[in-house]
């Protein structure tokens, strides 16, 4: 259904950015019985809430008129709960209302204040902000309320989890009692509706979504990882997909800056965003994604709301989100407007089970799966050359000319080939990666002489037969056969968290739920003092005694007397069978 009659001047700029049709939520706050009131919406993120409650203030500070007056003391006050959603709302709201002739100005924290005095001194129509700011501001003296219609609260529930209620309160109480009250929210808890029963009068409530339902554009993918490959299978993961705009998430901004500059090293354009950075590098680095100079935001939670990105078409949760709201939060980065986009959540099999209670609480059906493999990302490589956009373009007579030029001296197969390697040396290389697989059943695993066979015999291949003879140190890990734990991961986990090399690694037993490992006497206090410092929620690691049954020297426990048999030396018959036994 077409946009409903708003203002000439703001149907104009909808049409010359294309808008033909309103999404839900548009078209619920543009309905005849919310002309006029206050109003309290519920709405998913990506769903174009910034032009919907732009077009519901139409009337309100427009009236009849098709462009605004001179500009004074604002008529509209948008709150937002970051900079960069703040920034974002101010280039939406100027586009809308550019054919009006609408002056916008900016409050965030992080900018040059003295900017922002001068354009609140000079006079516009609506000022965008962040509560901190805008209640220094006001404090100040330097924005003055009085002639404001309407004050819109956007991410009201973020505002208020990240702590500012008392300054959302005085800036309502600040401005004047019959201005329109909008307040937008993904979801509407016990203080939210606490906030609009206070400073709302009549308001309208607009559900558009069910709570906390997962987005329809989005495809989940969960990846099975080995708990030491989380990095290779970014980059593998990044090159399968090849979206024009990715973002990876991270818990920490020491994770975001490793991340960061191990993609930048492997060739990767990749930009990092976390609260660490100023306000000025922070929008150089979302810039630079905006103009495709960057394909690859590494980010923390500080990102997860409100920021738009075009052609974001692929979410990475390196780390797992903590509950179902950040999951759904950091996802919707992408399948925004009717766009489709790929979510993938890669999963330490040491973290399967609360990656399947994270998805289930967030109703989100995800396909299982190992990670991208090299051979699978060079195939896909090979389909793109042949769809690369340059194959398509206008034959030029120069272009001719270079091409008869090299036919001459070059064969058409190796022109080919030197035009497949310009293409791929563009491209990051792919990562070997293991493929921890699915559970393995009982069926399916050797019987114990074959699994203490294959041991033995990759002790004797990788060099640990030099400490034969010694004590070794034993040590315990908690994962094990439930965690699908196996030497191929387990062995670069015990080097790097302990500081040795393999050849200080003895022998590894796994079991049910915890795997067993020996370290050589020389290595085992710096192993201790390493790991004691390493260990963490995942993956701990602490001295233990031998396996009983198995291990060297003293702790090999003895054979039990034979029932029925005297104590004391045993006959030289028995004492051959027991040898032999």
């Amino acid at each position: 259904m077409p946009f409903p009659k708003t203002n000439p001047s703001l149907e104009r700029a909808l049409a010359e950015r294309g808008y033909a049709e309103p999404t839900p939520v548009q078209a619920a706050v543009l309905q005849p019985e919310a002309e006029g009131r206050d109003l309290l919406v519920s709405a998913q993120t990506g769903s174009g809430k910034t032009v919907a409650y732009g077009l519901a203030l139409a009337r309100t500070l427009l009236g009849e008129a098709e462009r605004f007056g001179a500009p004074a003391e604002p008529l509209a006050l948008v709150v937002a709960p970051t900079r960069e959603l703040a920034l974002q709302v101010h280039r939406e709201l100027t586009w809308l209302y550019g054919e009006a002739g609408a002056k916008v100005a900016s409050c965030v924290g992080g900018m040059d204040v003295r900017r922002e005095q001068r354009a609140l001194a000079e006079g516009c129509h609506m000022v965008v902000g962040t509560p901190g700011r805008l209640r220094d501001h006001l404090e100040r003296g330097r924005l003055d309320p009085s002639r404001m219609r309407a004050v819109v609260l956007d991410e009201a529930d973020e505002m208020l989890d990240l702590g500012f209620r008392e300054d959302l309160e005085f800036i309502l109480d600040a401005t004047p009692e019959d201005r329109r009250t909008l307040l937008f929210s993904a979801t509407i808890p016990r203080n939210i509706a606490t906030l609009a029963r206070r400073y709302q009068r009549d308001a309208l409530r607009i559900d558009t979504l069910v709570e906390n339902q997962p987005h329809g554009d989005i495809d989940y993918r969960a990846i099975r990882v080995a708990p030491n490959e989380t990095e290779l299978a970014v980059v593998n993961v990044l090159r399968f997909f090849e979206a024009r705009g990715a973002m990876v998430f991270c818990h920490t901004r020491e994770s975001v800056r490793h991340l960061h500059a191990s993609l930048t090293e492997r060739g990767f354009a990749a930009v990092a965003l976390s609260g660490e950075l100023t306000q000025n590098e922070r929008s150089h680095a979302l810039q630079a994604l905006r103009d495709g100079r960057a394909r690859v935001c590494v980010a923390t939670d500080v990102a997860a709301r409100g920021i738009d990105l075009p052609d974001l078409g692929l979410v990475i949760h390196a780390d797992l989100p903590n509950d179902p709201e950040t999951l759904l939060h950091r996802s919707g980065r992408t399948g925004r407007a009717g766009r489709k986009g790929v979510c993938v959540l890669l999963v330490p099999y040491t973290r399967r089970r609360k990656a399947e209670r994270l998805l289930d609480d967030a109703g989100v059906d995800a396909d299982w799966g190992g990670p991208p493999a090299a051979e699978e990302i060079r195939r896909r490589d090979r389909e793109r050359i042949l769809q690369d956009p340059s194959l398509a373009e206008e034959t030029t007579e120069d272009d001719l000319a270079t091409a008869q030029a090299l036919l001459a001296q070059r064969s058409p197969e190796e022109i080919a080939a030197a035009f497949a390697r310009v293409l791929r040396a563009r491209l990051p290389a792919p990562e070997e990666v293991f493929d921890p697989g699915t559970e393995r059943g009982p069926r399916e695993r050797p019987d114990r002489r074959t699994r203490e066979r294959e041991r033995e015999g990759r002790k004797s291949r990788e060099g640990r037969a030099d400490h034969a003879g010694a004590d070794m140190v034993w040590f315990r890990m908690s994962v094990g056969r439930r965690n699908n734990a196996d030497p191929r991961w387990l062995l670069p986990i015990i080097c790097r968290l302990g500081h040795v090399t393999k050849k200080e690694i003895g022998s590894i037993r796994i079991f049910d739920r915890e795997t067993k490992f020996e370290i050589v006497p020389s290595a085992a206090p710096k192993f201790a003092a390493a790991v004691r410092k390493a260990n963490d929620e995942d993956i701990r690691i602490e001295p233990a005694e031998a396996p009983g049954g198995w291990g060297g020297g003293k702790d090999r426990p003895k054979a039990p007397p034979a029932k029925g048999k005297p104590k004391g030396k045993p006959k030289r018959s028995f004492a051959k069978k027991g040898r032999g036994a």
